[in-house]
């Protein structure tokens, strides 16, 4: 494991970052595969579906993220001061924490699909394929919970290789599975799904075994694993604001997809497209980001806060340069990012329209993703919630409403 508090700031911010850059890569590609694959075989309709459906798994996905996220910060601040066993209980609660979670998350998700996808006024013309991936999602939850608390666990200890090495086997297969499910068994958008849960359920068997074969601090016995109050407690009060702050966000996408919907399902796959291509925009940044909250827990758990603001600056440059690159891209070669969802025109102007807007305000992005990882990394997770929420529920949401209305 890492130790982020020796050395050039700037260098351990981007050797962690490096690694979770390549991770993101790898979940971008794994979730953009399925969208490219259902919108050139299944058409628009089957890419608006997809779309349409992704929002509502991340909201109710959203709540145990941000619980991992404050999982990584309590585990970096054990590591950095050499509390293993504190490292051990966090990891146990932890992984008992998701297991209860994810059996709820599926009840509910399989009950409420449908009606979720009615209420935000879903076109009916993809309300049931939206309706079956959203199932099928589901059904596989506990894998991604796995695969999640997996990666938070390893990053909070400076580890960020072997999440890597998990999401590598998780986009091989699912890149495998997806023209088997979707074109040769032509199970359309459920193909899609299928292969996605296949392959989380294969990399996180195989990411246990491993971990628990290789690393000694992963050595559970489950007749032994009880919750700790003392441990629960800290996970829910650095946790918590951060889970909340991903629930509201996820909300608000639901919202936003409840207004695009409005406009019709090409309006909806086009805004499908233009969000993958946007993952792999803010990748980069966002990267940088969780890079230095590990990077800030340490080094406060060390004692060592001027390495904190050194490390602010390095990643401040970082960010710069990244979003002049970012600049170029989507206001140079926007329309071949989205042909490769889709050939119909309409689909393809309004997606070229919203990568253009966007990265226009990519610098702005880059200092929020930034100071929120050094705000998070120091446990104070309630004013980055409060900044997020502000930006959507009293700009981002009133302002898209207005346009519409105007």
């Amino acid at each position: 494991m890492r130790d982020l508090t020796k050395g050039s700031e700037g260098k351990h911010i981007l050797l962690f970052a490096i690694p979770m850059l390549l991770g993101n890569l790898f979940q971008a590609l794994y979730n953009t595969v399925d969208s490219i694959w259902v919108g050139q075989i299944v058409g628009s309709n089957g890419l608006a579906a997809v779309a349409v459906s992704f929002p509502i798994i991340f909201m109710l996905i959203s709540l145990v993220m941000g619980l991992t996220m404050g999982v990584t910060i309590i585990i970096s601040q054990y590591y950095g001061a050499k509390d293993m066993d504190n490292v051990k209980r966090t990891i146990d609660n932890t992984l008992l924490m998701l297991l209860v979670a994810s059996f709820v998350t599926t009840i509910i998700g399989l009950l409420l699909s449908r009606k979720i996808l009615i209420l935000i006024d879903t076109p009916d013309v993809i309300l049931h394929q939206a309706t079956v991936y959203l199932n099928i999602m589901f059904a596989g939850m506990l894998f991604m919970y796995g695969y999640n608390g997996l990666s938070a666990i390893l990053r909070g200890m400076g580890d960020s290789k072997t999440p890597l090495y998990f999401l590598i086997i998780v986009t091989v297969v699912n890149i495998i599975l997806d023209p088997i499910f979707i074109y040769v068994l032509k199970l359309g958008v459920a193909g899609a799904a299928y292969a996605a849960v296949i392959s989380q359920g294969i990399s996180f068997v195989m990411g246990f075994v491993y971990l628990y074969r290789k690393h000694d601090i992963f050595r559970l016995k489950f007749k032994d694993l009880r919750f700790d109050k003392g441990i629960m407690g800290l996970i829910f009060k650095i946790g918590f604001p951060m889970a909340i702050q991903q629930t509201l966000v996820s909300v608000a996408g639901v919202f936003l997809n409840a207004i695009i919907n409005r406009f019709g399902a090409d309006a909806m796959a086009a805004f499908g497209a233009a969000s993958r291509v946007e993952s792999f925009i803010f990748m980069p940044t966002m990267s940088i980001s969780m890079s230095v909250s590990s990077f800030t827990g340490q080094n406060l758990g060390a004692g060592k806060i001027d390495r904190v603001k050194r490390g602010f600056n390095a990643a401040m440059l970082m960010g710069v340069v990244l979003s002049l690159f970012t600049l170029f891209i989507t206001q140079v070669i926007p329309k071949y990012l989205i042909l490769l969802f889709t050939n119909n025109q309409t689909v393809v102007e309004l997606g070229v329209q919203y990568l253009k807007i966007l990265g226009l305000f990519y610098c702005a992005f880059t200092f929020m993703f930034v100071s929120n990882g050094v705000v998070r990394g120091s446990g104070d997770t309630l004013v980055a919630m409060i900044i997020t929420l502000v930006a959507l529920w009293f700009v981002r949401i009133p302002l898209q409403t207005y346009c519409q209305e105007g």
